[in-house]
């Protein structure tokens, strides 16, 4: 086996073991340390898959996907299905992103369990099975695997959510999963018509269409966006989010913000677009006007929101907004758009959550009337605060500058009257993104204290400050360099596009 292919089963069977290992720990504490270390390794054993040579060794015609590194293994010969596993520079930044996000949240259990579901080892294993779904999505190339991987994300992420979350955590959970199974029954749909209709499930064979009718690619399209729709969210597909964000304990919505709503755009990338092309063109401006919807409502539900988890729950709405909106262009511009700004959401609102569930915790409150004076008392806390705002409405220098600024110049480039409208509501909601940081800012961090928030001790606990530091030297990286993300996206970006034109 070469390094590359041991390194794929690595990064799947090392939080796969993880978790068995957590839940046959009888001590709680050293179980969730097992969990930690085993996050620590799969993060490890990630960062060495950009390196190596394409898998592809040349041959006719030079495929679409060019994965680095792949596994390719007969799983059900007799339905033609693959073990087929690959890493390219549209998968692995999500990979890493994903790894680390986990490894962050397992070692800060180690500080802080959440109060109601249980232990925390509990916690820490269903952490790593959500880990292994979603890097399972990010890393196949099989349409039936892709598929397998997408649900396993499923139960435990409800688990979570049920058992650790708020005081209307259950009500939120079933809103998840309800609506999660919704966008499933239409996934596995549009798997079946593209894999009966082709013959193969093999997603290098099929990306570019296939040979598989236009009449096959709009139906196909069709069922394959509403579904990765309801996982991204896409409005008015959103009404999950907003609650399962609210109720979910600290360390689920990091997840959830950070990667699970990845799986939707990623696959709206590599399945949907990849696969139904001309599907893609036809359904690329009604995709556009949804994008632009979603940043406009996002914005103007910020702007009256007083609770903190929920008021950046629907920034998150409005910020998948921009990153659809790159996807709906269809040019290099816009996809390198929504691959970055998937990046940085990930890390930026990662870090938010983390830091609403700490102003939570001590407070006991989220509203934002009652959060007031805060860099009074805890000042690291509320520069924090004040660096991942300014982060998230995408001040130039840090990461959620790119993504949003070239998906509305990828619409401008893009011409016409549709687009040329699309870019400039798009600038109009970049602006209101600002205005509801901005005012999020002056009602918890500034005026004079209020008595939960006069009550909070200055101080940051170590696990804390370890947890939030990557992501804030990340929002920085990203933002200065952002080829460290883009250069890596460029040439199999270039090859999908080949294949729209």
């Amino acid at each position: 086996m070469r390094l590359g292919e041991f390194l794929l089963v690595a990064v799947l069977a090392i939080p796969a073991l993880g978790a068995l290992a957590v839940a046959a720990t009888p001590v709680d504490r050293v179980a969730r340390l097992v969990g930690t270390v085993a996050a620590a390794l799969t993060l490890l054993a990630t960062v060495p898959l950009a390196s190596g040579e394409h898998a592809w060794s040349g041959g006719l015609p030079r495929p679409a996907v060019q994965p680095w590194h792949q596994l390719d293994l007969p799983w059900v010969p007799g339905l033609d299905l693959r073990f087929h596993l690959g890493v390219d520079g549209i998968s692995w930044p999500l990979v890493v992103l994903t790894a680390l996000l986990t490894l962050l949240c397992c070692g800060y259990t180690l500080w802080r369990v959440p109060e109601g579901g249980g232990s925390g080892r509990a916690l820490v294993a269903l952490l790593l099975v959500v880990e292994v779904g979603i890097l399972g999505t990010f890393l196949a190339l099989d349409l039936v695997l892709f598929f397998l991987f997408f649900e396993v994300v499923l139960l435990p992420m409800y688990a979570i959510i049920a058992g650790w979350g708020g005081e209307d955590r259950r009500r939120a959970a079933r809103k998840f999963v309800l609506y999660t199974l919704f966008g499933s029954v239409l996934l596995l749909v549009g798997v079946y018509v593209v894999v009966a209709a082709a013959g193969t499930a093999d997603i290098v064979t099929l990306t570019g269409g296939g040979g598989l009718s236009r009449s096959t690619q709009l139906a196909a399209f069709t069922l394959l966006a509403l579904a990765f729709a309801v996982k991204s969210p896409l409005w008015p597909l959103h009404s999950w989010l907003p609650d399962a964000h609210t109720q979910a304990p600290t360390v689920g919505s990091v997840i959830l913000a950070g990667v699970l709503l990845k799986m939707g755009t990623y696959g709206l990338i590599r399945v949907a677009v990849g696969v139904a092309p001309e599907g893609a063109r036809w359904a690329a401006p009604v995709l556009g006007m949804l994008a632009v919807a979603a940043i406009l409502v996002g914005s103007l539900v910020c702007l009256a929101q007083d609770e903190l988890k929920r008021l950046i729950a629907y920034s998150s709405v409005s910020h998948m907004g921009f990153v659809l909106l790159g996807v709906a262009t269809l040019t290099t511009t816009g996809l390198q758009a929504a691959l970055i700004g998937n990046i940085a959401h990930g890390v930026i609102t990662g870090l938010l959550f983390f830091l609403a569930g700490a102003v939570k915790d001590r407070t006991h409150t989220g509203a934002l009337a009652d959060l007031s004076g805060l860099r009074e008392t805890a000042p690291r806390l509320a520069g924090l605060l004040g660096f991942a705002a300014v982060a998230s409405l995408g001040l130039p220098g840090l990461a959620g500058f790119w993504g949003e600024a070239f998906a509305v110049i990828a619409a401008v480039r893009r011409g016409g009257p549709l687009w040329t409208t699309l870019a400039v509501m798009a600038a109009l909601g970049g602006a209101l993104t600002a205005a509801y940081f901005l005012r999020l800012l002056r009602r918890v961090t500034h005026g004079r204290p209020s008595p939960v928030v006069g009550r909070l001790a200055p101080s940051l606990a170590g696990a804390e400050l370890t947890a939030w530091a990557p992501l804030v030297l990340l929002a920085l990286a990203v933002g200065l360099a952002p080829a460290l993300v883009l250069g890596y996206a460029s040439a199999p970006v270039d090859a999908l596009v080949g294949v729209l034109k």
